[in-house]
């Protein structure tokens, strides 16, 4: 049978893109990109008109607050000149008598007016008696030299018949910081005589127009200004161009904007918004990348198509990759044959008897460890009797010199019992109860060495008792405890052995009170294969290591921890074998 190329199957999902997905995808590309970009300059335009009618609406709103105030302060201030009932109205008291509690009095009922509103107002009273003005500004501080008489708009106004007056944006001279405002004033008559009592000038500061402008057309890049009657610059986000001509320095040409105008119908001022046709067209690059990403996305669900399509090739080679895996792990039985008669198929064929082969290695090479493990555990067993041997028979051979015969009898009957319980044939596994008790007398031996230094506490619940562990592991690391622990005390030392359960685990905590040690003396007394201080005839901990893990595997064994001058904790972590498993 004639072999599969590998570059057949590439060319067969070419040829699919190139005929299903290319050409369709790049006409409709085109097609869409200049039917949007015309869309978009006509929804611009719209979209332009109604913000400049929402601006407009908003800004109206504000020029009719600052009037309604001089309004009802004309009214209120006009009624309350023209009572006659003395003492009953205390802005009429304020113009009659300057004293301090009519001008507090005053103050007040001009805050009025501002608390009611949330907006950043000036009230200017100004009385045309030669009383003393009033001022009520959240702007501090004013200036105490200001003369409004002195300032053209206050002359002419003075002149004119007219009762009220729109300030188009200024410097406002009266404050210190000299901010730019919109202003309102009206004449105060009395309503009786029709004598002119004062001029109330209210302001507002032109960030409120900022305000406006930026909350409203937030996220788009347009241009905002207004211009008044005489086609002179109320607001400009550059503030060196208002008052100036707008047709003789920033009118933008219509030819390479979009513009909208919009009469306000508060004041005979006009709106202009405009955006350069550059901005639009950056918004036709934005819609262009949109369009080649949603053909991106169109290219992306066809290769879908194909790669299902294809998928009937592959499945094969995806089962192959899915063997080799499990052969990585050692999972050999769950190895699947391939039913595919190509060369896929054949190469199946030939990687499963390789496994087979394989698993047998893998099998014989355990066997060969468990065996392996056996022996070094019989030598390990061997080691224990001469180790121990020596070390009591060097006790009893010491004491016997320095004390009566009591002593001898006390150690020996701990050495025959240690004796019996390492020389017990009946398999590896021990109780705790047993462990501890092997423990007790090996302290017994020790503390007849150390003159009963020792200390044992056990801090075990019964049930734990019955619970099953290696033989002989405990005893070489309570031994390390004394004697890199203890014996240089000059004090009593106290050796702690904590059991409890965890989960299906058992952690047995061996803690000494003795002289501690450094990160470097711990990884030496892991790397020790001998036990402390008995030349070459010891169980060392790296041995009770190897023990604990050649039981029941690498998760197991035990861990240091220890501050110089603190003291020592072993961790032995277990499972949990009761006495019934």
């Amino acid at each position: 049978m004639k072999l599969v190329q590998p570059f057949q199957i590439k060319h067969k999902i070419m040829v699919i893109c190139m005929t299903v997905i290319i050409l369709p995808v790049l006409v409709m590309t085109i097609n869409s990109y200049y039917s949007s970009e015309r869309l978009l300059a006509q929804n611009y335009t719209t979209l332009l008109s109604d913000l400049a009618k929402q601006t407009n609406i908003r800004i109206d709103e504000f020029l009719k607050e600052i009037e309604k105030i001089t309004l009802l302060a004309s009214n209120g201030l006009s009624n309350n000149l023209s009572a006659t009932h003395e003492g009953s109205f205390p802005i009429q008291d304020f113009l009659r008598e300057g004293n301090e509690q009519n001008e507090i009095a005053a103050y007040n009922i001009l805050m009025n007016y501002i608390m009611m509103k949330d907006r950043v107002f000036s009230i200017y009273l100004y009385n045309m008696n030669g009383g003393q003005d009033l001022f009520v500004s959240p702007h501090q501080p004013i200036d105490p030299d200001f003369k409004v008489a002195n300032e053209l708009w206050f002359k002419k106004f003075m002149h004119d018949n007219d009762r009220t007056i729109t300030l188009t944006t200024r410097i406002d001279e009266q404050l210190d910081n000299k901010i730019l405002a919109v202003s309102h004033a009206r004449k105060i008559h009395d309503v009786a005589s029709g004598e002119l009592l004062g001029v109330i000038v209210v302001s507002i500061d032109i960030k409120f127009i900022e305000i406006v402008n930026r909350n409203l057309q937030e996220g788009l890049r347009s241009r905002f200004m207004i211009v008044d009657e005489n086609d002179k610059i109320v607001y400009n986000v550059n503030d060196r161009l208002i008052g100036t001509l707008f047709r003789d320095n920033v009118r933008p040409p219509e030819a390479l904007n979009v513009v909208v105008t919009s009469p306000l119908s508060q004041q005979k001022w006009t709106t202009y918004l405009y955006m350069p046709l550059d901005e639009l067209t950056a918004d036709g690059k934005i819609l262009g990348r949109n369009l080649v990403t949603l053909a991106i996305v169109i290219v992306l669900f066809a290769a879908v198509i194909s790669i299902f399509l294809s998928h009937v090739i592959t499945t094969p080679i995806k089962k192959l990759l899915r063997n080799i895996a499990l052969v990585e792990k050692g999972q050999f039985e769950q190895v699947e044959p391939i039913a595919s008669r190509d060369e896929i198929g054949h190469l199946s064929i030939r990687f499963n008897r390789m496994s087979h082969e394989l698993k047998r290695m893998v099998e014989r090479m355990q066997q060969e460890e468990i065996e392996k493990a056996k022996a070094e555990m019989r030598a390990l067993h061997d080691q224990i009797k001469p180790h121990f041997l020596y070390n009591t028979l060097g006790s009893v051979k010491w004491i016997a010199s320095m004390q009566q015969a009591d002593k001898i009898v006390e150690m020996t009957d701990a050495l025959i019992s240690m004796l019996r319980y390492a020389t017990k044939s009946d398999g590896t596994l021990v109780t705790i109860r047993e462990e501890l008790d092997n423990i007790a007398n090996y302290v017994t031996i020790q503390n007849v060495r150390y003159y009963d230094c020792i200390q044992m506490r056990y801090e075990v619940e019964d049930r734990m008792l019955d619970y099953r562990m290696p033989k002989m592991i405990l005893q070489p690391i309570v031994e390390n405890a004394i004697f890199h622990g203890l014996a240089e005390r000059e004090e009593d030392g106290i050796i702690t052995i904590r059991i409890q359960p965890q989960l299906d685990e058992v952690v047995i905590q061996v803690c000494d009170n003795g002289v501690g040690m450094d990160h470097h003396t711990m990884q030496n007394l892991m790397e020790e294969k001998y036990g402390a201080g008995t030349g070459t005839n010891g169980i060392g901990l790296h041995n009770v290591q190897r023990r604990i893990q050649l039981h029941f595997g690498k998760p197991y064994g035990i861990q240091v921890e220890s501050k110089v001058g603190e003291g020592t904790i072993f961790f032995i972590l277990l499972p949990a074998i009761s006495e019934n498993k």
